[in-house]
């Protein structure tokens, strides 16, 4: 079974195509289809089309939020609903291409756990174009996940991607950098773009400051989540060791001019050295202290969650020559 994950937002005049287009694919390779639109808050009348839709065909199922909650939240509700052992995600606003499931199917059978689309060709405007290219330089720049289109919004899955990998606030984007450090084999494939028909993008110049923060958080997940001291510990040694070094010589040099005739001294307090390397010997200590609360929150929840993943087993010997329940 194939689920198909769809976040809505104000689309009600694309649901109905973007329907006919997946049946049609589903039709013609025979694929058992499992499709889930998430209303996430719309106020166009879209949650009237998923429901007639879904009254009209048992393959399709709709959920509904109470209001906006973005589209992390909605990729996480479908994920927990979908039923097959691969998900795909794709937009409702018909530029993504039902047509490519195929492609993305034969792709994620070569030993990928995720296949992400790239749009290589894209039909939106210049000064969208242009930052997403420049952030996703970045992404792949920071992480080491190599992809052309990080936020490309066609994305096949194995189920257990989505088992280990969690989503919040807006990190729904870095799902491949989230997998690829678990462990997981990423890939990536070309996708056809389509001009949008209906309704405008939900995207604006407000999310390039978003999702640079969220880079960093990602960023700070991956490479410390388990090991927070390295970072905060480390960037603290640092400033306490340079602010040390600043009050030794200033002591230093005090000594000096109650030794040497003709020294001239000036007094403590009126050297703003002082004052710099007292702010930073502080600002040390209080990184190395909140380095070390981080490391008590993270043994502390270490105890329940598993921070590793595990790709196969073998056969366990001794559970197959146990005496069985009658």
């Amino acid at each position: 079974m194939l689920s198909i994950v769809i976040p809505v937002c104000d689309e009600r005049e694309s649901l109905e195509a973007l329907y006919q287009e997946l049946v049609a694919v589903a039709r013609k390779h025979g694929y058992d289809l499992d499709v889930i639109f998430i209303d996430d808050g719309s106020c166009d009348g879209s949650w009237h089309v998923i429901r007639r839709l879904a009254a009209a065909d048992e393959r399709v199922r709709g959920i509904r939020f109470r209001r906006n909650f973005g589209k992390a939240a909605a990729l996480s509700a479908g994920f927990r609903s979908a039923r097959g052992d691969l998900v795909m995600t794709l937009d409702a606003d018909l530029q993504d291409d039902p047509q490519e499931i195929p492609r993305f199917l034969a792709a994620i059978s070569e030993e990928l756990d995720v296949v992400s689309g790239w749009k290589q060709v894209r039909h939106d405007p210049w000064h969208k174009v242009l930052p997403s290219r420049v952030f996703n330089a970045m992404v792949s720049w920071l992480t080491g996940v190599k992809l052309h289109d990080h936020n490309c919004g066609m994305k096949c899955y194995r189920r257990e991607v989505l088992r280990e990998v969690r989503l919040y606030g807006e990190l729904h984007r870095f799902v491949p950098v989230l997998a690829a450090a678990r462990g997981f084999a990423i890939g990536e494939i070309t996708i056809q773009h389509r001009a949008r028909q209906f309704g405008r993008s939900k995207y604006g110049v407000r999310r390039l400051t978003k999702g640079f923060l969220d880079l960093l958080t990602v960023k700070f997940l991956t490479g410390f989540g388990q090991r927070p001291q390295h970072v905060m510990g480390t960037i603290g040694l640092i400033s306490f060791t340079l602010g040390f070094s600043g009050l030794a010589s200033l002591a230093g040099s005090w000594v000096l001019g109650h030794t040497i005739p003709g020294w001239e001294i000036t007094p403590l307090h009126q050297r703003p050295a002082v004052v710099y390397s007292l702010g930073a010997l502080l600002l040390g200590a209080q990184l190395m202290s909140m380095g070390f609360l981080a490391e008590l929150i993270t043994a502390y929840q270490v105890r329940d969650t598993e921070t590793y993943s595990v790709a196969e087993r073998t056969p366990d010997h001794a559970d197959q020559h146990a005496p069985r329940p009658s």
